[in-house]
């Protein structure tokens, strides 16, 4: 009988982690996840209850103070510690202070690249108590003027390299009484000055913390700027909240160990946040690159010995197009970390590059709402459980794409969107999760405000987001509302079509879109794409392979073939300019062709053809 027992209990010790992985597959994931979360919020709670506030730079200091001596940026030849990166700060810090223009708390705009210089200054603007606006470094004219208005700043500190930028609207400047200092040690043009011949000389000791004795969890950190892919750039105003939950959110991926390659644009949300500010919380060092290049990428990762990489839209696919070696998985990268990248090539960059951890995660520089795929779901951006869904209130909507508006039933209120079934995505603007809007742009700010969604007086953030869940609970980035589109009745997503051409052997990249025909309601679609190199575009191919993996109305009815799809310095893909321009082939330069189910192939769109569509002759 003892015998019996004993077996009996060893095969349920051997059988119910069986069974359990087999009923519950993520559990072990999800326990993981929430010991994380605990451990996130009792770190960020103890940091907001301390006095004075305890800021992101407060965190920099104590990692200052326990790895002087250690490498924190390596940017080409040079390295620094967090020891010299902090004194040079002071530098900075110092010689701004000793500027008659520049009061402490003042918002100086931020005009360089990816250089430890703009690392130096926002440390140094943290110890001024005065946000930065990071502006983007490839912006010109208009919208460099726009964006610089938008922060409010009387001063603009701009790198070397950019002068001829900043000179083009400098008369404007002037005229507004804004103070242009240029990282130069001299400078011979009128109105502009000098200044790293001041920070050089400048005092290298700690500024007074009474300085920033002004500042709290709601004062403006940092102004990031959105991309601007449908219109001059907003300010997004991130402020010493967001930036000390981001800072705890971080310290999950990664630890003082790590080596952190970072080269996207510091101005932006992902390098800023994810690359500076994460190092920060780790205490990690920083590889940093002026710019992202796929050729060099791994030779830089093998020679400083990089474990945490980061990613943004295409650099993913960039990287994959790269010439196959034989040393592809020889690195010690372990952590991948970022958003937008699909399915597909999430698949084909394991495969090649090894099997490394790719945290895909979903959030914006504005919105109050975020999440991370934990469990390592290809192509998830995140996973829904109850503990995230009640700290951060969110859901997904039922959307009308021909009224650019949510569904909305008898009673006033909006509808949910079932699951597995594709909604927009809003969020619930509460104390935990504000939405602080854009910086003098209070229409933008009030069109991103969802009222009365579920009952009367609440209010959700909307996302613009489109998204999926389906029945193990993972959440799915579907379509950015602008880009998705109604043709024949039925909504198209231009993400998934864009999956599906680019998995077709000729074609590199594709940019889909919607286009307006006259005599038809809503948009058809159209692509813009590339070729890949040795490979040319290839009608008969493309034309079986629509067919067999896209139902008719998602079929891109014209192509477009360009030598590069154009893109914004983070990568996301412009399609207003592509939209306004249509399918017109005595506007359009490139080659231009038209779906034919007779000829069972692309072919090249004539002016013929064309006069024929627009006249009626033509059924789509």
């Amino acid at each position: 009988m003892w015998f019996y027992s004993i077996s009996t209990l060893l095969a349920s010790v051997i059988i119910a982690p069986v069974v359990v992985k087999s009923l519950f597959p993520y559990l072990w994931s999800d326990v993981l996840y929430f010991k994380d979360l605990l451990c996130i919020l009792v770190k960020f709670v103890t940091r907001r209850r301390r006095r004075p506030p305890f800021l992101v730079l407060d965190r920099f200091l104590q990692q200052r103070s326990a790895f002087p001596d250690k490498p924190y940026i390596v940017f080409e030849n040079e390295t620094f510690t967090y020891a010299e990166t902090d004194k040079r700060s002071n530098q900075m810090a110092n010689a701004l202070l000793d500027h008659p223009r520049l009061e402490a708390g003042q918002p100086v705009a931020l005009f360089m690249g990816n250089e430890p210089a703009f690392i130096f200054t926002w440390l140094a603007l943290a110890k001024l108590g005065s946000p930065a606006a990071l502006l983007n470094h490839n912006i010109r004219n208009k919208s460099l003027l726009h964006c610089f208005n938008c922060s409010k700043a009387r001063i603009i500190l701009a790198a070397a390299e950019l002068k001829s930028a900043v000179e083009e609207i400098l008369p404007t400047l002037l005229e507004q009484k804004v103070t242009v200092l240029l990282m130069t040690e001299q400078c011979d043009t009128p109105g502009m000055e000098s200044f790293a011949d001041k920070v050089r000389l400048a005092s290298d000791a700690p500024p007074p913390q009474s300085l920033r004795s002004h500042v709290h969890f709601k004062s403006p950190a940092v102004y990031i700027y959105t991309s601007g892919t449908t219109g001059l750039p907003k300010a997004a105003v991130v402020n010493q909240n967001r930036l000390l939950t981001a800072l705890a959110l971080l310290s999950a991926n990664m630890s003082h160990n790590d080596v952190v390659y970072i080269n996207l644009p510091l101005y932006h949300t992902a390098g800023f946040i994810v690359g500076f500010i994460g190092s920060i919380e780790s205490g990690s060092t920083i590889v940093l690159k002026r710019r992202f290049s796929a050729s060099q990428f791994w030779d830089d990762c093998r020679k400083h010995n990089v474990t945490v990489i980061q990613y943004i839209g295409e650099v993913m696919r960039y990287l994959c197009n790269t010439p196959k070696r034989e040393n592809d998985k020889e690195h010690k990268v372990r952590l991948a970390i970022g958003n937008g990248i699909r399915a597909e090539i999430w698949k084909e960059f394991l495969q090649r590059f090894g099997n490394m951890d790719v945290r895909e995660f979903y959030a914006s520089t504005e919105g109050n709402v975020g999440f991370i795929n934990y469990a390592g779901k290809v192509g998830a951006i995140g996973r829904v459980n109850f503990l995230h869904a009640s700290l951060f209130p969110f859901a997904l909507l039922k959307y009308d794409t021909d009224n650019d508006e949510p569904v909305r039933g008898s009673n006033g209120f909006c509808i949910k969107s079932p699951k597995g079934e594709t909604g927009l995505l809003v969020s619930k603007i509460t104390d935990i999760a504000p939405f602080t809007g854009y910086a003098q742009n209070e229409e933008q700010t009030e069109r991103k405000r969802l009222r009365n969604v579920f009952k009367k007086g609440d209010l959700y953030f909307n996302s613009g987001d489109l998204m999926r869940i389906d029945h193990d609970n993972f959440i799915y980035f579907v379509d950015r509302v602008g880009d998705t589109f109604r043709w024949k009745g039925e909504n198209v997503a231009t993400t998934e079509v864009s999956d599906i051409l680019t998995a077709c052997d000729c074609l590199k990249e594709a940019n889909v879109y919607g286009v307006q025909v006259p005599g038809h309601e809503g948009r058809i679609g159209m692509a813009a794409v590339t070729i890949k190199e040795e490979a040319h575009f290839d009608g008969p191919r493309l034309y079986l392979h629509v067919v067999n993996f896209l139902p008719s109305y998602a079929r891109p009815r014209f192509i477009r073939t360009q030598k590069a799809v154009e893109v914004t310095a983070t990568f996301k893909q412009l399609k207003v300019k592509l939209v306004k321009e249509g399918f017109d082939p005595d506007l359009i330069t490139d080659p231009l062709y038209i779906l034919d189910d007779a000829e069972k192939s692309y072919v090249p769109l004539t002016a013929n053809i064309y006069g024929s569509i627009a006249a009626g002759n033509i059924k789509l």
